[in-house]
């Protein structure tokens, strides 16, 4: 076989490959093997016909054109990797010379990842916010935690923001009653406005048993847009009542005997979660720099499939909401090139960084071995909410084992950059990056990984697949 490769540009590359038909025995013999089991020819079993009886059966022409389907695949793999060349996407291939007992040659045009080195990738300067945290922090958390173990009790007076009431609602245009416009009994918080407009003006002050009529706009629903006369009936006024912030509370809202010890613990879980925001700032912001100190291009297509996919992403999550894009446009205060713009900035970061990374592996002979593919699966059951055993079983079917593998090995890479960064915080302080402690849940994380294991395998059955593959084209080749 030869190969000549034509750079089309620094991210797409043209192959020649020209191959002499004794190369091709045994593609002609996967093809004669299958031809044999699907034509039924007087004499023959199934299957046991021979070659020159196919050729006159079903033709040499489809004989020779199915031998090439299975062919060129295999020959355009081959010439990759005899070229090592890191191809993006499947290539468009064209036959150019086909002539029976002689020679097959064709032509494949095909993406790359441009070629690069990843320099300077070491010393990296950024700097985060202070991970401090300040008494009113912590009072901040301690009253979240009051509120959930509040209570609430009747109050005897007229309506206050704050309150919780329990209402009926009804509505009417023109004077006939909307039957699908009514609720009874509806618990509502007064200042948080987040029901009909005009709602809570018309609440305050009143009180319980009393009853009050406003004109509004209707929101969704068969009636939504129009302007209605919304009646609103106060059944009950309760307001809360939060615990005294004492040993008592403490022992009721956690395994701690006092207030004081139940307040460093708070102090010391929130200095976590902010050590925690540090390291991953200092990720970002490490792979920002990263991604501004190389310059390399980038191809078209992988780019707009980039985009496409971050597109139809945020459909299916606006569709999940019920919201429109320009709803999601209006809240966002985007217009729609804004969007488009902000969209194709970060496909292209996104591409590059994945170029980076991939490259930065290979200079540091980076690879992902079982136990770390089983805790990302981990991970990411986690993030999705769904049990790791789901969604290896879901990575193997939708053939995405290959994904989780590149995801690990970049993870890797980064955490190579972000070694060798010095991390600052506004003050001046070096962040050290200490390996995070195991929490309590390590043994129910074993137990995940090992659903997970089957996930991770298959990257290990397919490598040993690919070597079986490769192994075997050779020794066809020198037959």
């Amino acid at each position: 076989m030869k190969t000549d490769v034509e750079e089309l540009s620094p991210t797409r590359v043209k192959l020649t490959i020209e191959v002499p038909f004794e190369e091709l025995e045994h593609a002609f013999d996967v093809t004669y093997k299958s031809l044999a089991k699907q034509v039924r020819i007087k004499g023959f079993r199934p299957g046991k016909a021979p070659a020159r009886l196919i050729d006159r059966y079903v033709g040499r022409g489809a004989v020779i054109s199915e031998a090439v389907n299975h062919a060129v695949p295999e020959l355009y793999n081959e010439a990759i990797q005899k070229e090592e060349i890191f191809a993006l996407g499947q290539p468009d291939v064209e036959v150019t010379k086909l002539e029976d007992n002689e020679e097959l040659a064709f032509t494949a045009e095909v993406d790359i990842r441009p070629k690069f080195e990843v320099k300077d990738y070491k010393g990296i300067e950024v700097t985060v916010d202070n991970a401090t945290v300040t008494e009113e922090q912590v009072d901040e958390q301690i009253g979240t935690l009051r509120e959930r173990f509040s209570t609430l009790v009747g109050a005897d007076r007229p309506v206050e923001d704050g309150d919780h009431l329990s209402i009926d609602l009804s509505a009417s245009i023109d004077g006939e009653k909307l039957e699908d416009v009514a609720v009874s009994g509806y618990s509502y918080e007064v200042g948080t406005n987040t029901m009909l407009e005009g709602l809570d003006e018309t609440l305050r002050g009143m009180e319980a048993g009393g009853e009050a009529t406003f004109k509004t706009t209707l929101v969704g629903g068969e009636h939504g847009g129009k302007e209605a006369d919304v009646t609103v009936t106060v059944q009950s006024v309760k307001v809360k009542e939060l615990p005294e912030l004492d040993d008592e509370f403490a022992q009721l809202a956690s395994e701690f005997d006092t207030i004081d010890e139940l307040r460093e613990d708070v102090r010391k879980r929130m200095a976590d979660v902010r050590r925690m925001q540090q390291l991953s700032a200092a990720r970002d912001k490490a792979l920002e720099k990263l991604i501004e100190s190389v310059d390399i291009p980038l191809p078209d297509a992988v780019v707009d499939e980039e985009i496409d996919r971050r597109r139809q992403s945020l459909e299916q999550q606006l569709a999940q909401s019920g919201l429109t894009k320009e709803a999601y446009l209006e809240s966002q205060e985007k217009t729609e090139e804004e969007f488009e713009e902000e969209l194709k900035t970060g496909a292209n970061s996104a591409v590059k960084a994945g170029f980076i990374l991939d490259q930065l592996a290979l200079q540091e002979d980076l690879s992902a071995d079982q136990g770390e593919l089983s805790q990302y699966v981990f991970e990411q059951a986690q993030r999705m909410g769904v049990s790791p055993d789901q969604l290896a079983q879901h990575l193997v079917e939708s053939n995405q084992i290959r994904v989780a593998f590149t995801e690990v090995v970049r993870g890797k890479a980064m955490d190579v950059v972000l070694a060798g960064a010095k991390v600052t915080d506004e003050d001046g302080n070096v962040i050290e990056q200490e390996v995070v402690e195991a929490s309590d849940e390590d043994a129910v994380e074993e137990a995940a990984k090992a659903a997970a294991a089957a996930a991770a395998a298959e990257v290990s059955e397919d490598e040993a697949k690919d070597d079986k593959d490769e192994d075997a084209a050779k020794a066809d080749d020198s037959k």
